[in-house]
């Protein structure tokens, strides 16, 4: 059975040597075109004791809030990437802290790394993919408006750690995978 790449002809599907699965390999100089995960990288941003949220303007779950984040880009860090997304989607300037979670999202192949944040100033508006962006004490929080269950694990989190510069890093909560959308 052989897949082809858009514009590569001689690509196909098979087990390349030394490995142990299919990908796709050009038939000619025998080149491995990996797919491997996506990495997303993202922050809870605080301004003294409210948390930044962004309503999503784009699919998925357009309407919903969400903390800004977004896929990290090539030749960046992923602080680096936490902060562009921030401005991105929130023209906020961030002070980035210590690695709040890594979560694994297997259905979807991702890899989320999420950050504690200050914000450097509070001046925020809406970026291109946010509808709106507003600041929430914590019993403001719009729990059943929430995106993703990442959000909601990273803000509950967030709260346990609220004042601390060092702690280790949360992972998944028990038994999450993340294959559940919030209602």
């Amino acid at each position: 059975m052989s897949r082809h790449l858009p514009g590569a002809d001689n690509f196909e599907n098979r087990v390349p040597p030394g490995d142990n699965r299919e990908r796709m390999v050009c038939g000619e100089c025998g080149w491995v075109n990996y797919v491997n995960p996506k990495i997303v990288v993202g922050a809870v941003c605080r301004l003294e004791q409210k948390i930044l949220l962004c309503r999503r303007a784009i699919e998925p779950r357009k309407g919903f809030w969400t903390i800004p984040a977004g896929f990290m880009e090539e030749r960046e860090s992923s602080a680096e990437g936490a902060a562009r997304e921030a401005r991105e989607e929130a023209n906020a300037h961030l002070n980035i802290g210590p690695l709040l979670a890594v979560y694994n999202i297997p259905r979807i192949s991702q890899v989320q790394l999420i950050y504690k944040a200050d914000l450097a100033s509070p001046e925020v508006s809406a970026g291109e993919e946010s509808l709106e962006v507003a600041f929430f004490d914590w019993h403001e929080i719009p729990w059943d408006e929430l995106a993703f269950p990442s959000v909601h694990w990273a803000l509950t989190q967030m709260r346990e750690v609220w004042d601390q510069d060092v702690f280790p890093t949360f992972t998944n909560p028990p038994g999450e995978t993340g294959n559940m959308t919030p209602a």
